[in-house]
Parts: C-alpha cells; sequence; structure tokens
C-alpha cells in the first residue's frame, strides 16, 4: 500500500522529469542512477564536495577552491533549480521535500557521473541536507568522494540565514537549531572538517591546506607565498 502522499510525489516528480525532457532532450533515467569508484582509487582525486549546514559558505567557497585547483564548479541548488525550471523554495512549495530529494539525488548523481566518466575534475556545492539523507555518506565514501564538511557555530549560521529569503527549511530559530542537531551527525561523516567560521579565502586555505590537496602545490606554486583572493 503507497504511503500518504505517494501519489501526489510521482505525479510532481513525472512533471519535473517531463519538462526535463522537453528542454533538455534526456532523461534522468539515463543519468548515473549509480557512482562507481573513481579509476585508479582515492589518489585519482576528481570529485570534492562541499558539505555543510545552511550558511556554512558552500557557494561562496566552492567557487574559489575550484579556481585555485584550476577545476570546474558547481552548484547542487542551482543544477536542480535549472533543470527542474523552479526555484528551490517553488519545488519545496509546490511538491514537497520527497520530490526536491529525489531531483536531488539524480542531479547529485548526474553530476558526479560526468566527472568520473570524463575524467574532468570538479569541486561540487552540495544543499544543506544532501549529505543529511540516511545512506548518502556511505555511499560517497563507496564511490571514493572526498566530502569536506564546512562547520561554523551556530550563531554565525543564524545570523547569515537571518536576511535570506531562499531558504525553504528556515523557519525559526528553534526549527533552525534542531535541524542543525538532526544533521550533525551525517555531518561528521565527512572526510575531513574544516572551520568555516572567517571570511571565504581563508576557508579556502584552510581546505588546500589538508592532505588530500598536498599534491596540487607543485601545480600553483603562488598559493604558498600569497593570500588565496575572492
Amino acid at each position: 500500500m503507497a504511503a500518504p502522499g505517494s501519489a501526489a510525489c510521482g505525479s510532481a516528480n513525472e512533471w519535473i522529469h517531463s519538462g526535463l525532457a522537453s528542454r533538455h532532450g534526456f532523461s534522468l533515467q539515463d543519468s548515473f542512477s549509480s557512482l562507481s569508484p573513481s579509476p585508479g582509487g582515492p589518489s585519482a582525486l576528481r570529485v570534492v564536495c562541499l558539505a555543510g549546514f545552511m550558511g556554512s559558505g558552500k557557494s561562496t567557497v566552492g567557487p574559489l577552491l575550484a579556481r585555485q585547483l584550476g577545476w570546474r564548479f558547481e552548484d547542487l541548488d542551482a543544477r536542480i533549480e535549472e533543470h527542474a525550471g523552479l526555484s528551490i523554495q517553488a519545488i519545496f512549495e509546490r511538491l514537497g521535500e520527497p520530490a526536491f530529494r529525489q531531483v536531488e539525488n539524480e542531479q547529485m548523481d548526474a553530476a558526479i557521473g560526468r566527472a568520473l566518466e570524463t575524467r574532468d575534475p570538479v569541486v561540487i556545492a552540495l544543499g544543506g541536507g544532501t549529505y543529511a539523507q540516511p545512506g548518502r555518506p556511505e555511499r560517497l565514501r563507496a564511490a571514493g568522494i572526498l566530502v569536506i564538511w564546512l562547520d561554523s557555530p551556530v550563531e554565525l549560521l543564524l545570523a547569515r540565514c537571518a536576511t535570506m529569503s531562499n531558504r525553504p527549511l528556515f523557519r525559526d530559530e528553534a526549527s533552525f537549531r534542531a535541524l542543525l542537531a538532526a544533521r550533525l551527525p551525517f555531518y561528521a561523516q565527512a572526510d575531513h572538517r574544516v572551520d568555516a567560521d572567517t571570511e571565504p579565502p581563508r576557508v579556502v586555505e584552510r581546505v588546500l591546506a589538508l592532505p588530500p590537496f598536498e599534491r596540487f602545490t607543485g601545480i600553483a606554486p603562488e598559493l604558498s607565498s600569497r593570500r588565496v583572493r575572492s
């Protein structure tokens, strides 16, 4: 027996998928539904995912990090909006969170799958709840995807999000704190944690100081002699 609301969710997803097919000439069923380990093992670093709560700076730090590495950058929320033809807020309001999570999962697979298939390295800024879904940390780890948690104090996250209008799950301070507490056990499963309590260029420097990026210091000697510029 279908769960309550499952029919509506199915209709919503069919509507989104049909719109994607008509605009872009492909079906999400053709995207990478399963992720395979990167050829060459973990040392063949081609995908870096930035995880963290809303307001942690993923979409700001991501482009700066990608620029320093000479990689592409993808913002998962922006990718979802482009392909669905709706804002994240509108998807939540019209179609509900289950429909959003399904499309989010498919678009994440497509973005990572492209990087692994073409060997075109990419930094991906995940949505605030992307990594906090059951089984997601294990799935990305099994595929050899490096995940970095951008962590900030809750007071700073609140201050950053207070003036933003595109946060569908930000209702009030109490629910904000409760949602963060529920997601922390997922974020803690990331490969590395970086303090994101300062300006984005400094956060990028902290990321580049992590062990996985040691081999990249030779491709841009200026990184060690100057601060990262925004």
